[in-house]
């Protein structure tokens, strides 16, 4: 077995890079060429930002096609351009705006993860005859009987295991993380050291369709209808303004809401169905208990064998944020969970990261995207319990 836990010697196997253009994919494209495997480097085409096509901080644009030419180049390796706009458009950008226009939160970077990159562009390696995929995640994987189990990386700050909870079983046996044992400073040194001009670029920060992050504009392009205007309520019921539609707002924004009131208020939820931003005081932000959809489970065992009390687990509603205590349920086809500790402004379209434990090493054991939450704020008003293992549908706000 060589280094990729894959048999033969690396000059007889084929890897696959997803190169960016940024310095992470172009030192896992050096660190695989010098250890002798056959590296084939492939650049997505993802969309067209027209004036942000040379703008520091958005990816997936026609700079970064071209550095990712040049590193290939430096490196001597062969490089393709694949156009997936079509598909990006429909997988990707058309779910978002769908998203956003439902009042969540969309995370297109991981239905990114889960339909071009990881499922179409494996489709590609394995045409070209490639054993594995490798990218430029901060994220480590290794065998666990017999099978590859999804860990966090060493460099906690770059943590990119929550953007890839979705990421299957079969997938992972095929993908490769080879940046999950070092630090940020220890890739852009080694980017320094293979020679590559791109050891100094700034990594990006915007979704990539996103140019300056401005998600309205986009909505409004995209689905002119999205623009519906409603009542701005409190969560007593009072009517406090009037709103240009829910797309301008997101849950927990405290400025910006075009409203006086004598006491800071926060956007609680986003009602969708009656163009209503639902706003209040900060404790109403307070969440305890999340249901999923959509749920990937890639722990030891089934989903379906949970203990009958729950599983303790710990989870992450934000990629920023450590992973903290957690219960999670499964019965009755309802998936739950239990944040023992809350969080503040958790919004239905993120997503819910499990893990077995909080340190650098602990496994993914999946998750889910959020479907609804339970204000404890409300709960406690209606003098309802906070923890009801029985209810099937969590309540909104």
């Amino acid at each position: 077995m060589n280094s990729l836990d894959l048999p033969g010697r690396p000059g007889d196997t084929r890897v696959v890079v997803a190169m960016s253009g940024g310095v992470d994919s172009s030192v896992v494209a050096g660190l695989l060429k010098r250890e002798g495997y056959d590296v084939v480097g492939v650049t997505l085409q993802l969309y067209d930002h027209g004036e942000a096509t040379h703008r520091k901080g958005a990816c997936c644009a026609g700079q970064d096609i071209h550095d990712a030419r040049e590193v290939a180049a430096a490196l001597g390796i062969p490089h393709y351009v694949l156009d997936y706009e079509e598909r990006f458009r429909h997988a990707v950008i058309d779910r978002f705006a769908e998203s956003y226009m439902a009042g969540e939160t969309p995370i297109p970077c991981v239905a990114c993860n889960q339909t071009v990159k990881f499922s179409d562009l494996l489709d590609t390696a394995r045409s070209l005859g490639a054993a594995a995929l490798a990218t430029g995640h901060y994220v480590r994987s290794r065998l666990v009987d017999g099978r590859r189990a999804l860990f966090r990386p060493v460099d906690a700050d770059r943590d990119q295991s929550w953007f890839l909870f979705a990421t299957t079983a079969e997938q992972l046996d095929f993908l490769r993380f080879p940046l999950g044992d070092l630090t940020k400073a220890e890739t852009r040194e080694l980017a320094r050291e293979f020679g590559l001009a791109v050891a100094d670029k700034h990594d990006s920060q915007d979704i990539c369709f996103v140019p300056q992050g401005r998600y309205a504009d986009v909505i409004e392009r995209l689905k002119p209808e999205a623009a519906a205007p409603g009542e701005i309520v409190h969560v007593d019921g009072r009517v406090l303004g009037r709103h240009d539609g829910i797309i301008h707002y997101t849950v927990g924004q405290r400025r910006g809401l075009g409203i006086s009131a004598g006491e800071p208020l926060f956007v609680i939820r986003l009602d969708a169905a009656g163009a209503r931003v639902v706003v209040g005081p900060r404790e109403a932000l307070m969440t305890r208990r999340l249901a999923l959809r959509e749920v990937n489970w890639i722990g030891p065992g089934a989903l379906a064998d949970l203990p009958a009390d729950g599983l303790e687990v710990h989870a992450k509603v934000r990629s920023s944020r450590p992973p903290q205590p957690a219960v999670l349920h499964a019965a009755g086809g309802v998936v739950a969970v239990d944040l023992l500790s809350g969080e503040h402004g958790v919004a239905p379209g993120q997503a819910c990261v499990l893990y077995d434990g909080a340190g650098e090493d602990a496994r993914v054991l999946g998750g889910g995207f959020i479907e609804a939450t339970e204000s404890v704020f409300a709960r406690e008003r209606a003098g309802a319990p906070v923890r009801d293992l029985e209810q099937r549908t969590v309540a909104a706000g």
